[in-house]
């Protein structure tokens, strides 16, 4: 339903359930699920399951997610997308994680920017926000560096592991583009 996104180095385009074995790596490390709402897969089935769900939801063109693959090795880095759609407002909310091996090289912004890119000219979008939760320092600096702009903080916002986390707001608004 979405084209794939193309950057410098990666393609972005809609997970599907033969992703499951590299996702289940991703989304069963401590590390990566760290700041996820999600506690950390045990079984393969739960990445399925996830997987379906991300589908049904792209469907029904309410969210989409993708996988982020190097357009070198062919090789899945992590997943990110649209996590909630909103066309009446045109405004959507960003959200993405990668493999922990590839931390640290530019993925992360470079994930973010084509996520930006892609819903302020092909989806039409106004609005982009992200919420991350507040002690997730790496994610809020990437934002800041992107231009995101912080707009506080939403107190205890998200059940996240048995407890209430606060999440911090950043947006980016089409008419801030450069």
């Amino acid at each position: 339903m979405f084209l794939p996104i193309h950057t410098e180095r990666l393609i972005l385009r809609e997970v599907t359930l033969d992703d499951t074995p590299a996702l289940f790596s991703i989304w069963s490390d401590l590390e990566v699920t760290k700041y996820m709402n999600i506690t950390p897969f045990s079984d393969e089935s739960q990445a399925e399951e996830m997987i379906s769900l991300f589908n049904s939801l792209s469907e029904k063109k309410e969210a989409v997610r993708f996988a982020i693959i190097d357009k070198a090795s062919g090789g899945l880095l992590g997943s990110c997308g649209y996590n909630l759609i909103d066309k009446v407002n045109a405004k959507t909310e960003i959200g993405y994680e990668l493999s922990s091996r590839h931390w640290g090289k530019g993925y992360g912004s470079e994930t973010v920017s084509g996520l930006v890119r892609y819903a302020f000219k092909s989806m039409n979008m106004n609005r982009i926000e992200a919420k991350v939760e507040a002690e997730n320092h790496k994610s809020v600096k990437m934002l800041e560096k992107l231009s995101f702009q912080y707009e506080g903080t939403l107190r205890e916002a998200e059940l996240s592991k048995g407890q209430y986390v606060d999440l911090k707001m950043y947006s980016k608004l089409k008419r801030d583009q450069d």
